[in-house]
């Protein structure tokens, strides 16, 4: 049996103020920080043991992952960093608050606009200083490959590559457990893809922050099941409270 463990980042302060944040590279709260340490002592007692960690350019991912592999004593193992697991780009979206956003446009098009399947805000320009053609770190990255906006059909495109080039091989060939920290739409991408949900549910799926999300498979990687580590119901309320974020007051 193989296991990869999807989680999402700890708390960050713009999920704390109720910002649209994409690849704007916020930290985490304190109550953030707290999430990923309760996250590590989870996975231990759970007795798993990562032998890689994936995770993307955005210190809100990295920070998480890294307080998770402290917790778990795994602060040793090779960790592989990809642009390719950041968040959904969320254009001229990026920093305005998600509650004003619906007031003024309305939370049907707020909706659309967070979670519809193939329909991106409006892009940012170039020149932009939240345009990641203005940002060091997407300097190795081929232009033609970064996004001035996203909807979720482009950040899965852009994650699946990542998932069956790099993942896969990897688990097939090396490991049997690893774990990749990233954001709610890219993991909602790699999961998409594993659990062949259709486009108009994956925008019903509500990932809460710092809760480890398992996915068991064969030594040829076919999934065989999958489930979130911690009490349901607190579960629950926590992606009931994700799915509230973009209402009006």
């Amino acid at each position: 049996m193989k296991r990869v463990v999807l989680i999402r980042h700890g708390e960050s302060v713009w999920n704390k103020e109720n910002r649209f944040t994409g690849w704007t590279d916020v930290d985490l709260t304190e109550k953030g920080v707290e999430e990923a340490h309760k996250a590590g002592k989870l996975l231990k007692k759970e007795g798993f043991h990562f032998e890689k960690a994936y995770t993307s350019y955005l210190k809100r991912a990295v920070k998480t992952l890294n307080v998770v592999l402290d917790e778990m004593d795994l602060d040793w193992i090779p960790v592989e960093k990809t642009w390719r697991l950041n968040e959904k780009h969320y254009g001229m979206l990026q920093g305005l608050n998600k509650s004003e956003t619906a007031e003024k446009y309305g939370d049907e098009q707020v909706l659309i606009w967070r979670r519809s399947y193939d329909i991106p805000p409006t892009e940012l320009a170039k020149d932009d200083p939240r345009s990641p053609f203005m940002d060091v770190r997407y300097k190795g990255v081929d232009e033609k490959d970064l996004p001035l906006t996203e909807a979720l059909s482009h950040t899965v495109d852009r994650i699946l590559p990542y998932w069956n080039d790099t993942v896969v091989p990897e688990m097939k060939e090396k490991y049997n457990e690893v774990i990749i920290a990233a954001h709610g739409n890219s993991l909602r991408g790699i999961i998409k893809h594993l659990k062949g949900i259709s486009d108009e549910d994956i925008v019903s799926l509500n990932l809460p922050t710092a809760v480890p999300y398992v996915f068991e498979f064969d030594d040829n990687m076919n999934l065989v099941k999958d489930y979130f580590l911690g009490d349901p119901e607190e579960i629950k309320k926590l992606m009931d409270a994700v799915a509230n974020q973009a209402k009006k007051k």
